[in-house]
This record gives structure tokens, sequence and C-alpha cells, in this order.
């Protein structure tokens, strides 16, 4: 058995985090309930033209992006609305492109992370002052743990356990033959000095 189908198998099935069609995004706990989500005075539901705090995450292109919230940053995860879990011995984001299984998917994802060749896209320094939250971007924090009004559960929420420290966020995204997975990774980043990158 490979190095790799090993690590596979150590990995247990996550945390999922949906989304209703927009960007999720990773907030730190200590300002998620800052995040307003989408809301009728924003662009995208009401006419004021001052945009919301779903709005700005929207305004991420790429795969990954970071903006404010408060004092702090968050990382928004865009391109595609995909279901995405957080695994944390990996630092690793798995957004579910198009696979059969968690496993085909993971397999999938530890290739990408074990190929020299892979060609990282870098989505700027993240400076974290502890755990996240990954939620959809649509919700507010404060609806978190909440059940909806009309019912029908809660919120999709996971936990994002990342020590304070500066992440260097790189992001990959494998399509062609299947399985499709993108990945989104944090690395700890060598450079104390400066200011994060947003």
């Amino acid at each position: 058995m490979s190095d790799s189908q090993n690590s596979t198998t150590a990995v247990s099935e996550p945390v999922w985090v949906r989304s209703m069609g927009g960007p999720l995004i990773a907030v730190p706990a200590s300002v998620v309930q800052l995040w307003g989500g989408c809301t009728e005075g924003g662009v995208i539901l009401g006419d004021s033209g001052v945009p919301d705090d779903y709005d700005r995450a929207c305004e991420v292109e790429g795969e990954a992006g970071l903006i404010h919230v408060g004092s702090k940053s968050a990382l928004v995860l865009g391109d595609e609305p995909a279901t995405t879990c957080f695994l944390p011995e990996r630092r690793l984001f798995l957004r579910w492109r198009a696979a059969d299984s968690f496993e085909e998917l993971l397999e999938a994802a530890e290739a990408v992370l074990a190929d020299p060749e892979t060609a990282w896209v870098d989505c700027g320094l993240w400076e974290t002052d502890g755990p996240a939250i990954l939620m959809d971007s649509a919700e507010a924090g404060v609806d978190l743990g909440r059940e909806y009004p009309s019912g029908g559960g809660q919120p999709d929420e996971a936990a994002v356990p990342v020590e304070p420290g500066r992440w260097r966020v790189r992001a990959f995204q494998k399509t062609g033959d299947y399985p499709w997975v993108s990945v989104v990774q944090l690395d700890a980043d060598d450079q104390r000095d400066g200011a994060a990158a947003t």
C-alpha cells in the first residue's frame, strides 16, 4: 500500500459546508458575529448600491482571496460554489467538484499535493488570530447555530482549527480527467515582518 493510500484511509469523513449559490468563506471565530451576510440593504437584494458583506465576498476573483471583517481578515473561497470541507491535518480546504465518493475525491487531492509539478496559484497571505469558521457567505454570523424561521435545519458551518499566525494561501483546480477537485491549502509563512496581504 502506498503512502498516499495510507494517508487517505487515515482521514475520517469531515463536516461539509454547502452554498446557496455564492462563495463560501472562512471567518475568524473572534469576529464571526460581525459578518452580515446577504441583506436587503445590499446590492444583490436591495437597490441602495452599497455593497453588503455578501456582495464583497462575491467580488473576490479566482480560487480564493481575502477581505476584511472588522479588524481581521477572512478567506473567501471563490470560483464555484462547491461543497467544501476543511482537513486540519493537511490545512486543506477540499472542494467537491466532481467525484463519486469522498475517498475518490481525497485520493485525487492527495495526488495533487504529492505532485511536485502542481501549478499552485498564490492567493495571498492570511493572518489569523486563531480558529475560524467555514460558512456560506450569504449567511449572517449571528444566525449560525439557529434554526431557520421556516424550519429545515440550521446554516451549515464547520470548524477551521488553525493556530494564530500568517498563512500563505495557495490553490489548485484539477479538471479534465475524472474526478475533478479543487484544493486551497494554508502553508505557514516564514516571513514574520510586514502586514498581511489583502
